[in-house]
């Protein structure tokens, strides 16, 4: 007996059979069942979906003596005969080689004859998008009112093409692509029939190259097993049908997390050796981190398509790449493919680009360096200090009427130091405490500001010192601190740093303060202190404090130049 390919040997004959095409399947069944049947289909989809076999199908179902279950019973008379193309009553016409308008003229006349031994004369048009514009045109009428007796089924993958005169007098179907688990379980369906022995990694290696195509996947099949005979290796199916072998691309990803530049050359070579294409690397290259993408944000992975043992090694990866980094590589490697495609030296562009790759470092967001910032530096404490030094102070209380006034962190060292600050001791205090203290005013609060200062800018120097240098105090109104600065991220920046503020606060100035930052359109700007007059008056204080000046000075005569 002859051999017949497993696309022709394993066609479906029934409706059930017709695998990732349920939408179509069930749809005409429903329309058989309920005797609504439209005088012409339209199946458009992917080539090797099962466009002309559902055609075949429903001719036979149209046409059974004994249908059952709206199903053909593949056993009557008329279902043998179809089956074996000896029905005058179904005619396949290939829309390729009869797509000129003689042909048209030719089946429009024999439209109007009577089927010969089924209840209806179908005509089956493959790749109907390839008959010229004026056969459609010859069609129209033809098409939009035929005979009862007479029904049209058309299949074509380039639906585009067909005219929307045509599309509109039919009812369409659109075949989608089969997938890959569907196509491994019925090629393992198939093997364990025939006595083949295949594994999943095999299965997915031919379901992936077929590129969703049923039939694509079963010529593939026949390839392999006259290839390797009755027991296949996925290494010996991916040597003969030249494909990248998926461990490359975990050696890449894992050079990337190890930043071992040694695995780009080896796998520049691998490819160069086996003679496998540059371009089907990247693409596959995309492919591997578009899967550790999909189990990072999905947390499993059902969305991958690929082998059970490669699913359970994308897991793996769950903990080890960030989305924004993973984001950029694939950014990364997007505008390497379009480059790769225009090289001259493609083994090269791939070598430099997987360094580049390798050389990125990981990447974080501001919020996350800001957390990092602020954990690092905000740890908790059961002791604090603050003055205790006894100082009678009057204690102002601020009112609406009275001036405002600027106070710089310069104006505040110059103050202190004809006023020093005792050094502070240490006091335990709860963070929710806030003592009632005497000698807490607004004066006493620019007495120890320029200590505060220094000791934020101390602790906080990269993100927050810079901004509490270039603020000025305004006044002091029960434990508010009402301040002003010309960074325009003032108050974001006041807002995320309160608590720390608040701490700090009752470590130097023995109360909790809140900070207020004032807008300057809200303060009168009469008032205002003149800085530079202050900055003027602080290097005069310091000449006028230095011996080493003054010394010349007096002993030298010397004369202090400004």
């Amino acid at each position: 007996m002859a051999f017949v390919v497993t696309a022709r040997k394993w066609r479906p004959q029934r409706f059930d059979e017709v695998v990732g095409q349920e939408h179509i399947t069930a749809t005409l069944k429903n329309a058989l069942k309920n005797n609504r049947i439209a005088h012409a289909y339209l199946f458009t989809g992917p080539r090797g979906v099962g466009k002309t076999t559902t055609a075949r199908i429903l001719a036979k179902a149209l046409n059974c003596l004994n249908p059952q279950g709206n199903e053909p019973c593949n056993e009557c008379e008329m279902c043998k005969s179809i089956q074996s193309t000896q029905s005058l009553d179904i005619i396949e016409i290939d829309g390729a080689s009869n797509r000129g308008i003689d042909e048209i003229r030719t089946l429009r006349d024999s439209v109007k004859y009577a089927p010969t031994r089924g209840k209806y004369k179908i005509y089956i048009i493959d790749e109907v998008h390839m008959l010229t514009k004026e056969s459609f045109n010859a069609f129209l009428k033809t098409l939009e009112e035929p005979p009862a007796h007479t029904i049209f089924i058309f299949a074509t993958t380039d639906i585009h093409k067909v005219p929307l005169t045509i599309i509109s007098r039919c009812q369409r179907f659109d075949f989608r692509r089969i997938q890959l688990d569907t196509i491994k379980d019925l090629l393992s369906k198939i093997a364990k029939s025939e006595k083949i022995n295949i594994d999943d990694k095999t299965l997915t290696i031919i379901a992936k190259k077929s590129d969703g195509a049923l039939r694509d996947a079963e010529s593939f099949f026949d390839q392999v097993v006259a290839f390797c005979g009755n027991n296949i290796e996925a290494s010996t199916v991916s040597k003969m049908l030249n494909l990248v072998d998926d461990e490359v691309y975990f050696t890449i990803s894992d050079a990337i997390l190890e930043k071992n530049y040694k695995s780009v050359f080896e796998v520049s070579n691998s490819i160069y050796n086996n003679g496998w294409n540059f371009i089907d690397f990247m693409d596959g290259l995309i492919e591997h981190f578009r899967n550790i993408l999909t189990v990072i944000l999905t947390k499993n992975s059902n969305l991958v398509e690929s082998a059970d043992i490669y699913k359970t090694r994308y897991l793996d990866y769950a903990d080890k790449f960030s989305e924004g980094d993973l984001l950029r590589l694939l950014n990364f490697l997007n505008k390497t493919q379009q480059e790769l495609r225009y090289s001259q030296n493609q083994k090269l562009k791939i070598e430099i680009s997987l360094s580049h790759l390798i050389g990125l470092e990981r990447s974080s967001t501001i919020s996350e360096l800001i957390n990092d910032l602020s954990s690092s530096n905000l740890n908790d404490k059961s002791s604090f200090t603050y003055d205790q030094e006894i100082n009678t102070v009057k204690t102002t209380t601020a009112s609406p009427k009275k001036k405002t006034q600027f106070i710089s962190s310069k104006e505040v060292i110059s103050k202190q130091k004809s006023d020093p600050i005792k050094p502070p001791i240490s006091h335990n205090f709860n963070n929710s405490e806030n003592i009632s203290n005497p000698q807490f005013s607004f004066d006493s609060v620019i007495k120890k500001w320029a200590g505060f200062v220094e000791s934020v800018n101390a602790e906080k120097g990269l993100m927050f010192g810079p901004f509490i240098k270039s603020v000025k105090l305004i006044n002091l109104e029960g434990n508010d601190l009402n301040i002003f600065s010309e960074d325009s991220h003032g108050k974001d920046i006041i807002s995320r740093n309160q608590e720390y503020l608040a701490k700090k606060s009752l470590e130097f100035f023995g109360k909790r303060i809140t900070f207020h930052l004032k807008d300057r359109a809200k303060i009168d700007p009469g008032i205002m202190l003149d800085t530079t007059e202050t900055e003027k008056n602080e290097s005069k204080q310091k000449s006028d404090d230095d011996p080493f000046i003054n010394a010349i000075i007096n002993e030298l005569g010397g004369e202090e130049v400004k």
